[in-house]
């Protein structure tokens, strides 16, 4: 299995900023399950391949077609929405974000997806072949696709891309990426002091790195007993695409010396990091 959960997915986001009439700002990019995997270079218009195995096993040629047809269609859509901007009452500045992708399930495709975001809320999606307007966006959404749905050539494009390209090239991006994504790194654990959170209390901090695959399991523990006041923070990605995560837990001061931070994680293989607190770690003051 890879370290990503299922169902894995492959999407390309597109956050488009018009901040006035003439000024916008565009960040496009590629990305398996929640592990980035491209970005669009917007001052050359190329896709930038930001692992070894991100070009899965599409050719140059596709490729290269890819990257045109990307760069025609960024700069209509941009076009396209400066044009109706007015008449579809989107007020300056304002934002869109564009999701869309397949996904697979135990191995084989099972469905693709296309949504439009105007402000952060959910205004169109692409179903089959034509665009329907979410009801909750009114008639500026149902306006808006009619204007999309004049051109079904376009339609017919993105509908080949999201059941046709995208689930050929999932497969094939897994494929090369397999020894990166199936790959087992152990995490490394220290422990320090939080700021205070209050007068004769210590917040106790667990800190857990470098570890791959996602899924770990940190709790702050005193003898066999996991402690809930445990409060684990977000895990978060690291430049080296390992992850990083850290455990608090905030205790009377006279409490701290027999707790210890426990860290399970695949890579392990049962060995689990044990670290006491003792009273070895001296308030920094």
């Amino acid at each position: 299995a890879t370290g990503l959960k299922e169902p894995l997915s492959f999407h390309v986001t597109w956050i488009a900023s018009f901040y006035n009439h003439s000024w916008k700002q565009n960040l496009v990019s590629g990305w398996l399950s929640d592990l980035q995997t491209h970005t669009w270079d917007s001052n050359s218009s190329t896709i930038v391949f930001l692992w070894p195995w991100s070009r899965g096993n599409f050719s140059n040629e596709e490729w290269k077609e890819l990257e045109t047809l990307f760069r025609i269609r960024t700069i209509r859509s941009f076009e396209g929405i400066r044009r109706y901007a007015h008449e579809l009452q989107f007020e300056y500045p304002f934002e869109i974000q564009v999701t869309g992708g397949c996904e697979l399930h135990s191995g084989k495709v099972s469905g693709s997806f296309l949504q439009l975001a105007y402000q952060g809320s959910d205004f169109v999606s692409f179903q089959n072949n034509s665009w329907l307007p979410y009801p909750v966006a009114g008639n500026m959404a149902k306006h808006f696709c009619k204007v999309l749905n004049q051109n079904q050539h376009e339609n017919d494009i993105t509908h080949n891309l999201l059941s046709d390209t995208c689930p050929r090239f999932i497969l094939g991006l897994l494929d090369a990426g397999k020894a990166h994504l199936q790959r087992q790194v152990k995490p490394e654990a220290w422990l320090s002091h939080g700021p205070s959170p209050g007068p004769g209390h210590l917040q106790l901090v667990c800190h857990v790195s470098g570890f791959y695959p996602k899924p770990v399991w940190v709790m702050w523990m005193r003898g066999e007993q996991e402690q809930q006041g445990t409060q684990r923070g977000d895990i978060l990605p690291s430049a080296d695409g390992t992850w990083y995560l850290r455990a608090t837990l905030e205790v009377a001061a006279g409490e701290a010396a027999d707790l210890s931070c426990r860290v399970k994680h695949s890579s392990l293989e049962g060995q689990d990091i044990v670290l006491y607190w003792e009273g070895s770690l001296v308030p920094r003051g």
